[in-house]
């Protein structure tokens, strides 16, 4: 295979911001009045130069500023500096050579052109004086579109070397040296590639990608003789898109009537595939320039334009891609990337042949600024492929690769007439992403910028689902059409479920619902619709799943009916917003509701479907700092939870499985047969797939999400996934074995995964915690889903979900914890998240041993938001102390509380009992959201040298008491220790002597 390449180097979008750096900002026109007014008049100039260049997306187009007179002109050029002097002949005072020879004296660098008005000047003004003062003269016929062309020409000299050498950027070469003949050139050749440039940024993904089309486009540079074409054609050989020569003009001084001829031998002697075009006045030279072989255009054609424009179509790739056979029959066209992938399949043999040979593929990426991919392509043969359909599929799967690597880790703007599929990110309106999306966006972004996870791990395929985004834009259309806002100002307080209906029955903007159209057109896979606030995710108050999300089975024949149910889930993550949860939360982190925006992000469900249910093999959240490090495991090597199924069940604090990914087979909780049978995984969460709630009553009513199923691991053994997930428990042995039979019970162990390395999740799992706090320089918290697919050819899929950064405490407060402190508490602790002395905590609000009961943890978690609205208004937080996991949606584990059940809470104390035995959570969201404030999270073990005494509780009197709480108000503050070091904290009475000296002191967070 020929493998001879030219400079390939990849070029980053960042580079094109460099591209195009020099500008003609300011000209200078020097002429008499009249000839000022003919210019303005016949051509409308500044008009024209701003209409012009607000077509091409440029900001600042060159100002123009007129001079009367020679005197009048060193005036302005004192006052400021010109980019370039347009000169016409008729001037006052002086004429024009002097000035510009008086101009150069001082002005060494400034280009000077001269504008004649017509033909009948050039005798007058050029044979008779051969002035070096004047740069270049043009013919001004009254055209606007000579002007523009001047400009663009001028930019492109001063930029040609820097653009092609760092960004491959293309020449053309137009050798003429009559000012009538280039100044009717130019204009043509530049409206050519301005119509080209205007297409291809129409079809750009974003802002970035119009950038990156509009300042690659080719340059055109001008010879006025045989050397200069030779200078430039060494020069910019590599680059070169085409030559335009005239057949007539000097070599070595002396009018050569052959100079264009034997320029072009040359040229196509050394590039044999490089289209050229002589431009005569004579059409007897047309037989002369067939053994070049160049195409031959006569000057005085009456259609110049067309053929000119003819020449750019057929030979240098500009429009659409026609498709011909050999004998020149057109057959089919592509007008983009993805309409000649698409066509490719159905093309004859040979017609690919026929372009291949002519190289016509290359040319045409070329001409569309696919510079790198032209190049990469250019050096293939038809030799090195077996047959015609081998070389279709490679260029097929080559231009695929190319369109979705272009779209790779960019925020793609949503078209919907012009809808790709392929795209990975897109977003539609011109708001925010919200930091849910963002995040996604930053991840991305990376992926793409940085390749070393993918190439650590080549064998998994790693990346972000699918992403569509409606940014606040729908939201805040949606709110102030429907004046929701007026649900914030209202005097009556609105259950959640009343706020959820007047979402549910408001109207939904016709523009949002006619892009979710022509998106689930495309879409057909299962869909997570995700909120994405503008507070969500952010660095130490994330709002971290206090916004709703819906899993939709998308899955409905009918296309209006999916297009419902997807708006219906839509309004609902809107309404959450106003929901009592995430409002409470707001005030305690200074946040207003009005102030918050909802995006929506909506992303390809990862997993598979089994019977009539889908999920992932593996869903989890990985955490680079680990808050409870037990045994030799270090806080620094981080924690991982993962479980079987959706990931419902370990963001709400479920049983799930807790290893550290350096140690991924050091499991204390499976230390032993009970233990395990004990602290397994029972049951998991699917989406199903035939269902959709269409009662909008039963959908503002409820607190599940009605399209998710929770099945027992029992019934869902016949599941491929879970035989290769699960252990067996054989109770005759009373032993578990690693591989699954249908003889025992089935245990959710993930052997095959942590023990065998299967699937390298702990691996990947520590290079991505640590990839990604080099990537937000702080410690993250990643969610993640992997899909273990049963062909064994196809890879299995690692997709990241989300990043965002952990909340951490400050862990340099000057506090200690000895002996005496120890002595004088009435609870210590070695498992404490925090650091700082709270000294203005009164209350403590706690779980009666004696009354508890596990089976009412939803009626104790009604009777703690009652207490805790006691604190609404005054300010004051509370110690609120409880066995098992706070926030748990396992009731089983802990008290099921929700933020705006504890709102008021100072510092959090989780106690363990024997009827609850559940790890420390660190996974869930209420978790993250908690530390993020710096609320202390204190657990009491009931093992080691922790303890807590009730006993003291028992000499206080209670405040209130409900059937399952104490609330005691004591007349001086406790006094709460919390090491950040030693993770030890302490609570005790204060001593007499020390309530002088209280200061209010909260713990601040990192």
């Amino acid at each position: 295979m020929n493998t001879t390449t030219e400079s390939t180097k990849e070029t980053s979008l960042k580079l094109y911001h460099e591209l195009m750096a020099n500008k003609v900002g300011d000209i200078l026109l020097v002429s008499c009045p009249y000839d000022a007014f003919i210019m303005e008049e016949e051509g409308r100039l500044s008009t024209r130069i701003i209409n012009e260049y607000k077509g091409l997306n440029l900001s600042k187009p060159p100002r123009l500023t007129w001079a009367s007179s020679a005197s009048e002109a060193f005036k302005k050029l004192e006052e400021k500096k010109f980019d370039l002097i347009l000169a016409m002949p008729s001037l006052d005072e002086m004429d024009v050579y002097s000035f510009g020879e008086k101009v150069k004296q001082k002005y060494t660098d400034l280009p000077f052109f001269m504008l004649l008005h017509n033909t009948c000047d050039i005798d007058q003004y050029i044979c008779v004086d051969n002035s070096t003062a004047i740069d270049r003269t043009y013919i001004w016929g009254g055209n606007a579109d000579l002007l523009l062309a001047i400009i663009k020409n001028i930019e492109d000299e001063m930029n040609v070397a820097f653009d092609t050498e760092n960004a491959n950027v293309r020449v053309i070469i137009l050798v003429e040296d009559s000012p009538y003949h280039y100044s009717s050139f130019l204009p043509v050749l530049y409206k050519q590639i301005v119509r080209q440039t205007q297409s291809v940024i129409d079809e750009s993904i974003n802002e970035e990608h119009r950038l990156l089309k509009m300042r690659g486009r080719p340059k055109v540079l001008v010879a006025h003789n045989y050397e200069e074409a030779m200078i430039l054609y060494e020069q910019y050989k590599p680059f070169l898109l085409s030559v335009f020569s005239d057949m007539r003009y000097p070599k070595n001084g002396i009018l050569d009537e052959l100079a264009g001829h034997k320029l072009l031998t040359k040229i196509k002697k050394e590039i044999p595939d490089l289209p050229v075009l002589i431009l005569s006045t004579e059409d007897h030279n047309q037989e002369k320039v067939a053994d070049i072989p160049a195409v031959f255009i006569n000057k005085n054609s009456d259609n110049l334009n067309d053929q000119i424009k003819s020449f750019f179509v057929s030979y240098l790739g500009f429009g659409a891609f026609v498709f011909r056979l050999p004998n020149g029959k057109e057959i089919a066209r592509a007008s983009d990337l993805r309409a000649i992938e698409k066509l490719l399949a159905e093309i004859p043999d040979e017609s690919i042949v026929y372009h291949a040979m002519n190289n016509d593929f290359s040319r045409w990426f070329m001409a569309r600024s696919e510079i790198e991919f032209a190049l990469r392509l250019k050096p293939y043969t038809i030799s090195d492929f077996s047959d015609p359909k081998d070389m279709k599929k490679f260029l097929i799967d080559s231009i695929h690769a190319r369109r979705k690597g272009s779209r790779q880790g960019q925020i793609i703007d949503f078209d919907s007439e012009k809808f790709d599929s392929d795209t990975d990110f897109m977003k539609i309106g011109t708001g925010s992403l919200g930091g849910k999306a963002r995040g996604l966006a930053f991840m991305a972004s990376q992926i793409r910028r940085d390749t070393s996870l993918r190439d650590k791990f080549p064998d998994v395929d790693i990346s972000i689902p699918q992403t569509f985004v409606i940014s606040t834009e729908g939201f805040k259309t949606f709110i102030e059409t429907n004046d929701l806002a007026r649900l914030l100002e209202s005097d009556e307080k609105l259950e959640d479920n009343q706020i959820v209906e007047q979402f549910i029955q408001a109207r939904f903007p016709n523009a949002l619902r006619k892009s979710l159209s022509a998106y689930l057109q495309s879409v057909k896979y299962p869909i997570a619709v995700r909120s994405s606030s503008l507070f969500e995710d952010a660095h130490y108050q994330p709002f971290a799943g206090l916004y709703n999300t819906y899993m939709l089975p998308n899955s409905h024949p009918d296309l209006e009916k999916r297009l419902e149910q997807l708006i219906m889930a839509v309004k609902l993550v809107y309404a959450s917003t106003y929901l009592k949860a995430p409002r409470s939360y707001a005030k305690a982190t200074m946040h207003r509701t009005e102030d918050e925006e909802m995006a929506v992000v909506l992303q390809q469900l990862t997993g598979m479907a089994y019977n009539n249910y889908f999920y992932p093999s593996i869903s989890g959240v990985a955490q680079s700092y680990n808050f409870y490090p037990i045994s030799h495991l270090k806080a620094e090597e981080g924690v991982t939870y993962i479980a079987l199924g959706l990931g419902k069940i370990v963001m709400e604090g479920g049983r799930t499985l807790r290893f550290c990914p350096k140690y991924p087979q050091f499991l204390p909780q499976f230390s032993a047969v009970n233990d395990i049978l004990e602290n397994s995984q029972k049951y998991f969460y699917a989406l199903k797939l035939d269902e959709f709630p269409i009662d909008e009553k039963s959908i503002s009513g409820s607190t599940e999400d009605l399209t998710l199923a929770k099945l027992d691991l029992t019934d869902a053994t016949d599941h491929p996934v879970i035989r290769f997930l699960s252990s067996t428990f054989y109770a005759q042995d009373n032993r578990i074995r690693d591989s699954f039979s249908n003889k025992g019970f089935p245990v959710l162990t993930f052997a095959n995964i942590l023990k065998y390395n299967s699937f390298p999740l702990a691996k990947l799992l520590e290079e991505v915690t640590k990839i990604g706090s080099k990537w937000m320089g702080s410690s993250v918290e990643v969610e993640f889903a992997v899909n273990l697919p049963q062909d064994e050819k196809l890879k299995p899929q690692f997709s990241l979900l989300q990043i965002r950064p952990m909340g951490r405490y400050k862990q340099n407060l000057g506090v200690k914890i000895g002996e005496k402190e120890i002595k004088e508490a009435f609870a210590y602790s070695t498992l404490s998240l925090g650091n700082g002395e709270y000294k203005d905590i009164y209350d403590v609000v706690y779980v009666d041993p004696e009354t508890f009961d596990p089976g009412k943890t939803m009626e104790i978690a009604g009777e703690i938001n009652k207490i805790n609205a006691l604190f609404n208004g005054n300010g004051k937080k509370y110690v609120l102390i409880g066995p098992g996991r706070w926030g748990s949606s396992d009731r089983w584990l802990g008290i099921p509380v929700v933020w705006n059940d504890i709102s008021n809470v100072g510092v959090m104390v989780e106690t363990t009992i024997e009827s609850i035995k559940a790890d420390p959570s660190q996974g869930s969201h209420f978790f993250q959201n908690i530390t993020s404030l710096g609320i202390s999270y204190i657990t009491i073990s009931n093992k080691g040298d922790d303890f807590i005494d009730y006993e003291f509780f028992k000499c206080q009197d209670c405040e209130n008491t409900t059937t399952y709480l104490k609330h005691i108000k004591f007349e001086n503050p406790i006094k709460i220790l919390v090491d950040g070091k030693t993770s030890q904290a302490v609570l005790m009475p204060y001593k007499n002597e020390e309530l002088d000296m209280i200061m209010d002191d909260i713990p601040v967070i990192l």
